[in-house]
């Protein structure tokens, strides 16, 4: 077999879906084509207020199934809530899961799934450099993600990440097993998400799009061999077709979903834009925005913003991720101009034509970000200069999204990034 010193295979891989208003009423069908029996539905509080889950677990129980339902996600996942989500599934035998939510309850169903399905330390499975990267060493259960959020796109995604209190950091646990066995998505469960948490959602959406769009070819890393293969391929062909649709629909309908929480056809183009993103990012992989998003979020002092629980401080992760976007696409430019003036005249092509190459994307982001109301910059959730030092060592951590950068991305880089997104306008 001839040596090859670099790449010449990339992986895809999605969930398969079922997707349109209404589709969430046949989920006990698709439980049962999957073997499933006795189902645990995890949702929070937020949610299974609006009555989504108790729908979701009558249509389950109407196909034989039983369906219990946990609601105690901690919006923004931690280890501690993940745990505890995991210790109340502990107490019963499951053949299959549901997540029922936006991504902090997908995401801790996921982790519910590989905790209870083959039990260990949390950090066994986490990403290095925080645990060991440890791959699970079997199939998991069936488990269904419903999508209350056009946001993450968990539900077609290898991945679950949780906030680590004790270190100030978010992290997770990256592995193809960890992908739903379907995504049931039904926009009608989006109509009743409020306007900041669309527009938070909605700007995760665009950052996965545009980070796996601009992410490292994956034909620039080092030969893998079949083993070592990873979920984060790097761009490649699927993935870029996805991505630059995702940037079509954001560009015809952000914007209204966020004005207009009722227009069907927005919040139907937001879900499909999050699921087109999900099946890029989550096999080209993501880089600096959500590198920098994690110690944004993971070291919040006393931002609340609208929309959200009252009761504790967060970032939202769209909005933790967009913050640092404008500067990280004008340090990322050079290693592919033409994508990033494509993806920013996908997006705003008015805005677009009015800057000269390398501002043409941070414009469009910025404009969009203006609209949407999101906060100007670092200093709009609570952090100044002085918390730069802290917030590079955090992003450092984050080595499995660096990775995926398309060019190297030293300490004195990301601190200057983050230093000129203290204020974005």
């Amino acid at each position: 077999m001839t040596a090859y010193l670099h790449e010449t295979v990339f992986t895809w891989g999605a969930t398969p879906l079922k997707f349109g208003a209404g589709a969430a009423d046949e989920i006990g069908h698709d439980l049962a084509q999957q073997g499933a029996r006795r189902v645990l539905i995890v949702t929070d509080p937020g949610v299974a207020a609006t009555g989504v889950p108790e729908r979701v677990a009558d249509a389950a129980k109407a196909a034989g199934i039983t369906a219990e339902i946990f609601d105690g996600v901690h919006v923004e996942p931690t280890d501690v809530s993940v745990l505890d989500a995991v210790a109340f599934a502990s107490q019963s035998e499951w053949d299959g899961f549901v997540g029922v939510g936006g991504g902090s309850a997908i995401d801790t169903a996921k982790a519910v799934n590989l905790l209870t399905t083959y039990p260990a330390n949390l950090f066994t499975y986490v990403n290095k450099p925080l645990g060991e990267a440890a791959a699970p060493p079997g199939p998991l259960k069936p488990l269904v993600a419903v999508p209350t959020t056009a946001g993450t796109g968990s539900e077609t995604t290898p991945v679950c990440i949780m906030d680590f209190l004790d270190l100030k950091v978010k992290s997770g646990i990256s592995h193809p097993r960890l992908r739903p066995t379907t995504a049931v998505i039904d926009p009608l469960l989006t109509l009743s998400m409020p306007p900041r948490v669309t527009a938070a959602s909605g700007m995760d959406v665009l950052c996965h799009a545009l980070e796996s769009y601009t992410a490292k070819p994956f034909h620039s890393f080092a030969r893998h061999t079949p083993e070592t293969r990873v979920a984060y391929n790097g761009a490649n062909p699927i993935s870029d077709a996805w991505t630059e649709r995702a940037l079509q629909l954001l560009a015809r309908s952000f914007r209204r979903a966020v004005l207009n929480g009722g227009d069907l056809d927005a919040r139907t183009d937001m879900m499909l834009a999050a699921t087109f993103a999900g099946m890029g990012f989550g096999n080209a992989g993501v880089h600096i925005p959500h590198a920098c998003a994690y110690p944004i979020a993971g070291r919040v002092r006393d931002y609340r913003p609208a929309d959200y629980p009252p009761e504790e401080a967060l970032v939202p992760h769209g909005e933790s991720v967009a913050l640092t976007a404008p500067a990280a696409f004008r340090f990322t430019f050079p290693t592919a101009p033409d994508k990033h003036v494509h993806a920013a005249t996908l997006l705003d092509p008015a805005v677009a034509a009015e800057h000269e190459p390398s501002e043409k994307l941070p414009a469009a982001l910025t404009a969009l970000m203006r609209d949407i109301g999101l906060p100007a910059g670092l200093d709009g959730v609570g952090y100044g200069t002085s918390d730069v030092p802290a917030l590079v060592a955090g992003a450092l951590q984050q080595q499995r999204l660096l990775a995926v950068a398309p060019r190297t991305v030293r300490d004195t880089d990301l601190e200057a990034i983050l230093t000129d997104s203290v204020r974005n306008w």
